[in-house]
Formats: C-alpha cells, structure tokens, sequence
C-alpha cells in the first residue's frame, strides 16, 4: 500500500504541504492546472528551494493579486464543483473545506452556507487545499498518515481581533485528533493545515512500519527554533494479513511494594479515564520478601505525558519503565441485540471477514440481569445467542435460507 506519512513535529500549514509534495516530485504545474481549473485568474506560484536550521526544504509561494478576497462557503463549493478536476479531486477537497466551514460556523453561530472565511478564503488557500489533493493524486498516495499534531502557544492577529493560539478554528477541527503542545510561542498549526489532514488522514500515530522510498521537506514562512519544517516520508507499508490491524503502544510498568492494596480499584480507574488502553497488576516478590504488585499500562503515545502524571499522582512509585511495542489485534464492531432481558451491546471481532470472536458487553449484561433478578450468565448467553442468530443470518445461513 503506497503510503505517505506526515511528520509534523514542527506543525503544519497548506504551504508546508505544497512543499513536501514538491520535494517528493510533484511538478509545481500541478497546482497551476489547479489554480487555472478554478478559476482562479492570474495566480503566480512559484517553487524555491531554502533551508531551515541546515535542513534543504521546498518553499511554495502563492500570489494572487485578488488576497483578500472573502468568500463563502457556499460560493467556495460552487468554484469546486463547477471546475473540471477530477471527481475524486472534488470530492476530498470539498471534505477539506466543509470541516473548516463547520468549524467557522459554530465559533461565529452562523448558517454553514454563509460562513465568511476571511483569511481563509483568498486564492492561495484554495491552491493549498485543492493543489494538495491533486498532488496526492499526481504521487497516487492511498493512505495519507499522520504524527499527533504539536500545538503553540500564545496570541495571533486574525480579521476577528486578537485570538489565542491554537485558533478557535484549530481546535474545532482537530477534536478527537491527538495533539499536544510543543511550548512554541506561536501558530504552527494553521487551521488549513489541520483541516487538510483531519479530512485527508486515516489515521495520526507514530510511524508505522514501512520501506521508506523517499523524503520530502516542506518549509514554514517563520525561523524557529527547532526546523521549520514538515517531513513526508513516502513508500510502501507493510500491513498486517487481511482482518488484522497494527499500531505503535508504549507499555508502562511499575513496582509497588508500600501501597494499601485498597488505592488499586481507584488508580486504575484514573488511569482508564486518561486514556489508557489496558491496566493490568500481578502479584510478585521484591527484596527482604516484600509482597508486592507489578502495574503495567497499554498506552497511547499521543497520551503518554497524561497517564504518567496521574501514575506519580497516584501511586507511590518513584519511577517507571517504558517500553514501545507494536499492538496488533482483529476488526471489530459493536452491534445491539435484542434478548428477553432487552437491548444487550455485543462486541464482534472478524479476521478475513467473518466473525470468529463474540463478546457480550459486562456493563450493559450486569444491568439487565439485576433489572430482570436472573443470573449474570443467563443474560450473557441469550447476547451470544441472539448475536450468532444475527450474523448467521447475514452470512446467509440456514435461518436465513429458511
């Protein structure tokens, strides 16, 4: 699978993607064509070669005569649908700027068809978006990959006044992204750049393992004090057999041999309310033959900062190990039932398309069988028995067939 991963230690905008894809080979023609199938008039853009703190970096300029420009929403989709790009090209570029107006208009609790974009509607922008899309296209990426995005710090001048960093509009849009911030004292992501992965990334994690092909170096307008620049790595991704999925874990894990046993239930309860995946304890043997408990986490890189704090916080350790490991595990879904005890959740795990794995939700199976006075193992049995019932059926089995 022909794979670009992004990484944005540095942040991200819509030049610094222009960029990277430049240095990876697509011909700045690309987004002149773009620019030409929207409508766009007289747009000059130019590509140059720079440096950031020593690291060689492609710089997009885009120039209109018409910045300032504002336009609407609705007036942006109509520019889109009406060039002659390419359906695929349309599609995703719209997916980019629905996310940005959707997030214009619950900042400004306007109509999302009249939402004014301000800044974000002059001709470069639409380059940006429209010209990363079809670059995708020209380097025919199928997965586009993601870091957590690191957020500034501080306050920028918008045509609304002065707003803090990250932008209201950044922070709309990269709900549930994974972000963190990098202490920097200004905007490195920009609401174009976040909007551009948001709608385009499957996913944002750690580089994933892949052969790497080749390197691309977008550079940021600012000199900071780290390279200002967004990294592509592109190639081929070695993914799992069919069904299987894997992604980069860290897994903490602790000694404890002076904590009152009743704190645990608590702890991993915070620890689950952070974000960790799975907690776990088992019993060992310390010095002077200390009974004591090992605590182990399954931890989300994008969350390792949050979750540590709340083990110092709440434990009595004094340090951890950390270990990265790669978390390979089925597709699943979650599908509802009906028993005679009502409406149970059913956990499905599928490996090359079929079910081989099914598992009643606790919480939801606890609740019916104290509602209903029955035992807990009656509910959970009628979940998995309605729940095979229901797949036989759309596998087309003999219920089905009857």
């Amino acid at each position: 699978m022909k794979t670009l991963y992004l990484d944005a230690f540095a942040g991200i905008s819509g030049d610094m993607m222009l960029g990277v894809l430049v240095d990876l080979g697509v011909p700045v023609d690309i987004f002149r064509e773009t620019a030409s199938a929207l409508g766009l008039g007289e747009v000059e853009i130019v590509a140059a070669r720079t440096e950031r703190k020593g690291i060689g970096a492609a710089k997009v300029h885009v120039r209109a005569p018409e910045r300032g420009v504002v336009r609407t929403y609705a007036h942006i989709k109509g520019l889109i649908e009406k060039s002659k790009l390419t359906a695929g090209v349309k599609e995703r570029s719209q997916r980019v700027f629905a996310l940005l107006a959707e997030a214009e208009s619950r900042i400004h609790s306007r109509n999302i068809e009249h939402v004014h974009f301000h800044e974000l509607s002059s001709a470069d922008t639409l380059v940006d978006v429209v010209g990363s899309v079809r670059g995708l296209e020209y380097l025919a990426v199928e997965e586009l990959l993601c870091s957590p995005l690191p957020m500034g710090t501080g306050m920028i001048k918008t045509s609304h006044g002065i707003y803090p960093v990250p932008a209201p509009a950044v922070t709309e849009i990269l709900k549930d992204v994974p972000v963190y911030s990098s202490g920097i004292p200004t905007e490195i992501v920009t609401p174009t750049g976040a909007a551009i992965v948001a709608a385009l990334a499957a996913d944002f994690c750690l580089l994933p393992l892949m052969r790497v092909q080749a390197v691309g170096y977008g550079a940021g307008d600012r000199e900071l004090e780290i390279p200002n620049v967004l990294r592509g790595l592109l190639g081929e991704r070695e993914v799992p057999a069919r069904g299987r999925s894997r992604e980069r874990r860290l897994v903490f894990s602790t000694n404890i041999d002076d904590m009152n046993p009743e704190l645990y239930p608590y702890v991993v309860e915070r620890l689950f309310e952070a974000g960790a995946e799975d907690v776990w304890l088992y019993p060992i043997q310390m010095k002077k033959s200390r009974p004591a408990v090992t605590l182990c986490i399954l931890v989300p890189p994008a969350l390792e900062e949050q979750i540590k704090e709340v083990l110092f916080a709440e434990t009595k350790t004094l340090g951890i190990r950390v270990e990265e490991v790669d978390k390979e595990y089925l597709d699943r879904e979650i599908i509802e039932v009906d028993t005679a005890f009502g409406q149970i959740r059913v956990k499905l795990a599928y490996r090359e398309g079929r079910p081989v794995n099914i598992a009643p939700e606790y919480d939801d199976c606890r609740q019916a069988a104290v509602k209903h006075g029955v035992p807990l193992k009656e509910v959970y049995a009628a979940a998995e028995e309605a729940a095979r019932y229901l797949v036989s059926r759309e596998e087309g089995g003999p219920e089905k067939k009857a």
